[in-house]
């Protein structure tokens, strides 16, 4: 399985999405909305903001479901 890095990101403040590209490296903590500022951190037992927000895992996450 190819690993993907474009996630849609959907604010739960005001419903915004915007696709994005995951970082590979890291799991990203923090997300600024572009739409209506709200900063978003993961919800409690996710890595991170597209785990928890996101229409994709991040790459990290892909990579433990592929072992």
């Amino acid at each position: 399985m190819t690993t993907q890095l474009q996630s849609v990101i959907t604010c739960p403040e005001c419903g915004f999405a915007k696709e994005e590209t995951m970082p590979t490296d890291r799991c990203q903590i923090l997300y600024t909305c572009t739409s209506c500022g709200a900063r978003l951190r993961p919800k409690p037992g996710d890595c991170c903001v597209y785990c928890s927000y996101g229409s994709v895992e991040c790459p990290p996450k892909q990579a433990e479901e592929e072992d």
